[in-house]
Protein backbone atom coordinates (compact mmCIF):
# COMPACT_ATOMS: atom_id res chain seq x y z
CA UNK A 1 0.00 0.00 0.00
CA UNK A 2 2.78 2.42 0.72
CA UNK A 3 5.02 1.80 -2.77
CA UNK A 4 1.43 2.55 -4.19
CA UNK A 5 1.11 5.88 -2.57
CA UNK A 6 4.82 7.05 -3.26
CA UNK A 7 4.12 6.18 -6.79
CA UNK A 8 1.32 8.07 -6.95
CA UNK A 9 2.77 10.70 -5.34
CA UNK A 10 5.86 10.76 -7.95
CA UNK A 11 3.68 10.59 -11.15
CA UNK A 12 1.72 13.61 -9.59
CA UNK A 13 4.89 15.68 -8.80
CA UNK A 14 5.97 14.96 -12.29
CA UNK A 15 2.99 15.50 -13.73
CA UNK A 16 2.82 18.67 -11.92
CA UNK A 17 6.29 19.84 -12.79
CA UNK A 18 5.81 18.66 -16.28
CA UNK A 19 2.63 20.95 -16.61
CA UNK A 20 4.34 24.23 -15.12
CA UNK A 21 7.52 24.07 -17.74
CA UNK A 22 5.53 23.92 -20.56
CA UNK A 23 2.79 26.98 -19.19
CA UNK A 24 6.15 28.98 -18.70
CA UNK A 25 7.56 27.69 -22.12
CA UNK A 26 4.66 28.96 -23.54
CA UNK A 27 4.73 32.18 -22.45
CA UNK A 28 7.73 33.22 -25.20
CA UNK A 29 4.42 32.91 -27.90
CA UNK A 30 4.85 36.58 -30.15
CA UNK A 31 1.91 39.35 -29.21
CA UNK A 32 0.56 42.21 -31.14
CA UNK A 33 2.65 45.22 -30.62
CA UNK A 34 1.24 48.12 -28.56
CA UNK A 35 1.98 51.38 -26.77
CA UNK A 36 -0.43 51.99 -23.17
CA UNK A 37 -1.09 55.86 -24.25
CA UNK A 38 -3.51 56.43 -20.81
CA UNK A 39 -4.74 54.41 -17.83
CA UNK A 40 -7.85 54.73 -15.72
CA UNK A 41 -6.98 52.76 -12.73
CA UNK A 42 -7.29 49.17 -14.37
CA UNK A 43 -8.13 50.20 -18.08
CA UNK A 44 -5.03 50.62 -20.03
CA UNK A 45 -5.76 52.60 -23.39
CA UNK A 46 -3.47 51.20 -25.68
CA UNK A 47 -2.48 51.98 -29.53
CA UNK A 48 -2.24 48.80 -31.43
CA UNK A 49 -0.41 48.70 -35.14
CA UNK A 50 -1.54 47.39 -38.08
CA UNK A 51 -1.58 43.58 -37.62
CA UNK A 52 -2.69 40.51 -40.24
CA UNK A 53 -5.36 38.27 -39.34
CA UNK A 54 -6.77 34.77 -39.84
CA UNK A 55 -10.43 34.82 -39.28
CA UNK A 56 -13.68 33.05 -38.90
CA UNK A 57 -17.62 34.03 -38.16
CA UNK A 58 -19.19 32.69 -35.47
CA UNK A 59 -23.05 31.98 -35.05
CA UNK A 60 -23.43 33.22 -31.60
CA UNK A 61 -21.48 35.84 -29.26
CA UNK A 62 -20.73 33.22 -26.59
CA UNK A 63 -17.51 32.21 -25.40
CA UNK A 64 -18.80 29.23 -23.89
CA UNK A 65 -20.54 27.92 -26.60
CA UNK A 66 -18.53 28.83 -29.74
CA UNK A 67 -15.21 29.26 -28.36
CA UNK A 68 -13.78 25.74 -28.94
CA UNK A 69 -15.60 25.79 -32.60
CA UNK A 70 -14.04 29.31 -33.69
CA UNK A 71 -10.96 27.98 -32.49
CA UNK A 72 -10.23 24.82 -33.86
CA UNK A 73 -11.41 26.68 -37.57
CA UNK A 74 -8.69 28.65 -37.57
CA UNK A 75 -6.12 26.67 -35.71
CA UNK A 76 -6.74 24.07 -38.57
CA UNK A 77 -4.99 26.85 -40.62
CA UNK A 78 -2.07 27.15 -39.04
CA UNK A 79 -1.38 23.52 -38.31
CA UNK A 80 -1.48 23.40 -42.09
CA UNK A 81 -4.95 23.36 -43.68
CA UNK A 82 -4.07 25.57 -46.44
CA UNK A 83 -2.60 25.80 -49.98
CA UNK A 84 1.24 24.87 -49.12
CA UNK A 85 0.49 22.30 -46.60
CA UNK A 86 2.44 25.39 -44.43
CA UNK A 87 2.44 25.35 -40.30
CA UNK A 88 2.08 28.80 -39.16
CA UNK A 89 3.46 29.58 -35.78
CA UNK A 90 1.03 30.02 -32.96
CA UNK A 91 0.43 33.66 -31.65
CA UNK A 92 -1.53 35.18 -28.85
CA UNK A 93 -4.28 36.18 -28.30
CA UNK A 94 -6.85 34.25 -29.58
CA UNK A 95 -9.55 37.32 -29.82
CA UNK A 96 -12.96 37.20 -30.04
CA UNK A 97 -15.13 40.16 -31.15
CA UNK A 98 -18.71 39.53 -29.36
CA UNK A 99 -20.79 41.74 -31.56
CA UNK A 100 -24.05 40.55 -32.98
CA UNK A 101 -22.37 39.05 -35.97
CA UNK A 102 -19.40 37.48 -33.52
CA UNK A 103 -16.33 36.24 -35.02
CA UNK A 104 -12.82 34.54 -33.73
CA UNK A 105 -8.95 35.96 -35.31
CA UNK A 106 -5.29 34.73 -34.65
CA UNK A 107 -3.11 37.46 -35.23
CA UNK A 108 -0.72 36.40 -37.86
CA UNK A 109 3.50 36.14 -36.85
CA UNK A 110 5.21 39.42 -37.89
CA UNK A 111 6.96 37.75 -40.02
CA UNK A 112 4.01 37.45 -42.53
CA UNK A 113 2.74 40.26 -45.28
CA UNK A 114 -1.10 39.85 -45.91
CA UNK A 115 0.50 38.80 -49.42
CA UNK A 116 2.71 36.23 -48.47
CA UNK A 117 0.42 33.86 -46.39
CA UNK A 118 -1.32 30.90 -48.14
CA UNK A 119 -4.63 30.59 -48.97
CA UNK A 120 -7.01 29.00 -46.42
CA UNK A 121 -8.60 25.05 -47.91
CA UNK A 122 -11.77 26.17 -45.70
CA UNK A 123 -13.76 28.60 -47.20
CA UNK A 124 -14.53 29.58 -43.32
CA UNK A 125 -11.39 31.36 -42.85
CA UNK A 126 -10.39 34.67 -44.34
CA UNK A 127 -7.24 36.48 -44.07
CA UNK A 128 -7.52 39.95 -43.69
CA UNK A 129 -5.61 43.01 -42.19
CA UNK A 130 -6.85 44.52 -38.94
CA UNK A 131 -6.30 49.01 -39.27
CA UNK A 132 -3.93 50.47 -36.17
CA UNK A 133 -6.61 51.28 -33.72
CA UNK A 134 -6.84 52.17 -30.27
CA UNK A 135 -8.22 50.27 -27.90
CA UNK A 136 -9.21 50.19 -24.14
CA UNK A 137 -8.39 46.74 -21.85
CA UNK A 138 -9.35 45.40 -18.83
CA UNK A 139 -7.31 42.20 -17.92
CA UNK A 140 -8.59 39.28 -15.56
CA UNK A 141 -6.77 36.29 -14.33
CA UNK A 142 -7.91 32.45 -14.31
CA UNK A 143 -10.30 30.52 -16.75
CA UNK A 144 -12.62 32.90 -18.70
CA UNK A 145 -16.40 32.37 -19.17
CA UNK A 146 -19.05 34.11 -20.50
CA UNK A 147 -19.93 34.93 -16.94
CA UNK A 148 -16.38 36.56 -16.24
CA UNK A 149 -16.35 38.20 -19.68
CA UNK A 150 -19.38 39.57 -19.03
CA UNK A 151 -18.37 40.95 -15.41
CA UNK A 152 -14.96 42.21 -16.73
CA UNK A 153 -16.61 43.94 -20.07
CA UNK A 154 -19.25 45.88 -17.27
CA UNK A 155 -16.52 47.52 -15.34
CA UNK A 156 -15.03 48.86 -18.64
CA UNK A 157 -17.89 49.91 -19.82
CA UNK A 158 -18.67 51.67 -16.70
CA UNK A 159 -14.56 52.68 -16.55
CA UNK A 160 -15.17 54.57 -19.44
CA UNK A 161 -18.36 56.30 -18.87
CA UNK A 162 -17.14 57.74 -15.73
CA UNK A 163 -14.55 59.28 -18.10
CA UNK A 164 -16.77 60.20 -20.73
CA UNK A 165 -14.47 57.92 -23.29
CA UNK A 166 -16.49 57.77 -26.61
CA UNK A 167 -16.31 53.97 -28.29
CA UNK A 168 -16.97 52.27 -31.24
CA UNK A 169 -17.54 48.22 -32.31
CA UNK A 170 -18.32 45.52 -30.32
CA UNK A 171 -16.44 44.68 -27.08
CA UNK A 172 -13.35 42.05 -27.76
CA UNK A 173 -11.98 39.24 -25.66
CA UNK A 174 -8.77 38.42 -26.01
CA UNK A 175 -7.08 35.09 -24.52
CA UNK A 176 -3.58 34.49 -24.15
CA UNK A 177 -3.43 31.32 -22.80
CA UNK A 178 -3.51 27.44 -23.36
CA UNK A 179 -5.88 25.24 -21.80
CA UNK A 180 -3.20 23.82 -19.99
CA UNK A 181 -1.54 27.15 -18.81
CA UNK A 182 -3.09 26.41 -15.21
CA UNK A 183 -0.57 29.82 -13.56
CA UNK A 184 -0.70 33.42 -14.53
CA UNK A 185 -3.66 33.01 -16.56
CA UNK A 186 -3.98 36.14 -18.86
CA UNK A 187 -7.54 37.47 -19.94
CA UNK A 188 -8.95 40.64 -21.30
CA UNK A 189 -12.11 42.65 -22.43
CA UNK A 190 -11.28 45.27 -25.10
CA UNK A 191 -13.39 47.68 -26.90
CA UNK A 192 -12.53 50.21 -29.51
CA UNK A 193 -12.45 54.05 -29.11
CA UNK A 194 -13.75 57.03 -31.19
Amino acid sequence: MKTIFWISLFVFSLLTLLFLIVSFASKKIETPEYKVIQTYGEVEVRLYSKMVVAKTKLTGNSFDNQGSKGFRTIANYIFGANEKNEKIAMTSPVVMSMGDTASMYFVMPKAYALAELPKPNSPNVEITEENQKTMAVIGFGGYATDKKIELFRQKLESVLGKNMVKTKGPFLFMGYNAPWDFINRRNEVAIELE
